[in-house]
């Protein structure tokens, strides 16, 4: 039997390494670092991230946060943004030595959100 996404991620604790690498990426990229910088609870950005991560791919624990679209009304992100968000996603799982069908999976999730993040 082969593993689920989130056993590919390293469950909850590669999820928890990968989504701190993915933070720390947004803060030092030029083209999304002011957004990031500007969040009045980054712990609780990390924790909805780490949820997310978690329930979107195939975890136990449920995600609390908000939808998407809720998520980010009204920021109006641009595509470039999001590009730059994802190759910093990307960037954190290569650190954190995910492989290449594990990434390509998150890939595909993090495309079928663009419609739900990008100038909602």
């Amino acid at each position: 039997m082969s593993q689920t996404l989130y056993q590919r991620l390293g469950e909850s604790e590669g999820i928890a390494r990968i989504v701190e690498d993915v933070m720390a990426n947004h803060l030092a990229n030029p083209l999304v670092k002011t957004r990031f910088e500007n969040i009045k609870d980054l712990e609780r950005a990390k924790r909805m991230a780490r949820e997310f991560f978690g329930a979107g791919s195939g975890g136990p624990a449920p995600y609390t946060g908000k939808d998407m679209v809720e998520a980010h009304k009204g920021m109006n992100i641009s595509e470039q943004e999001y590009l730059a968000a994802m190759d910093d996603i990307l960037g954190a799982m290569d650190k954190n030595h995910c492989d290449a069908q594990t990434k390509n999976d998150v890939l595909a999730i993090l495309y079928s959100l663009k419609g739900h993040i990008i100038r909602v």
